[in-house]
């Protein structure tokens, strides 16, 4: 009986480095996407804060949306995924408005007589 031993080899393993302007990149990208989702479902509260946030939360639910689904990333700009960030963003933002709610456009009243 002959024992033979494989030698196993484990891939290299690479970190990302964090630096200060992909953090930044990351940021602006973020927000851009969420204001983008934002204009796409027609929710305007909170202005470049709320962009912000939907942009971060909607970044986290577009990954784990495209990973659930098994799909590929398209197009990656600072290690962002543009494609799935807008698309999590408009799904947060569509969320966001059923919960709070909220219009695009508000009526004036008009205080004619006639």
């Amino acid at each position: 009986m002959f024992l033979f031993l494989a030698q196993v080899t484990t891939p290299e393993v690479t970190i990302p480095s964090f630096t200060l302007p992909s953090i930044v990149v990351t940021i602006i990208v973020a927000a851009l996407c969420g204001a983008l989702a934002q204009l796409i479902v027609g929710f305007t509260r909170g202005g470049l804060l709320a962009a912000f946030v939907v942009g971060i939360v909607g970044a986290l639910i577009g990954q784990w949306l495209a990973s659930a689904l098994r799909l590929p990333n398209l197009i990656v700009i600072a290690g962002v995924d543009i494609v799935w960030t807008v698309i999590g963003s408009a799904i947060l933002a569509a969320l966001l408005v059923l919960a709070i709610g909220g219009r695009r456009f508000r009526r004036r009243r008009s205080y004619r007589s006639y």
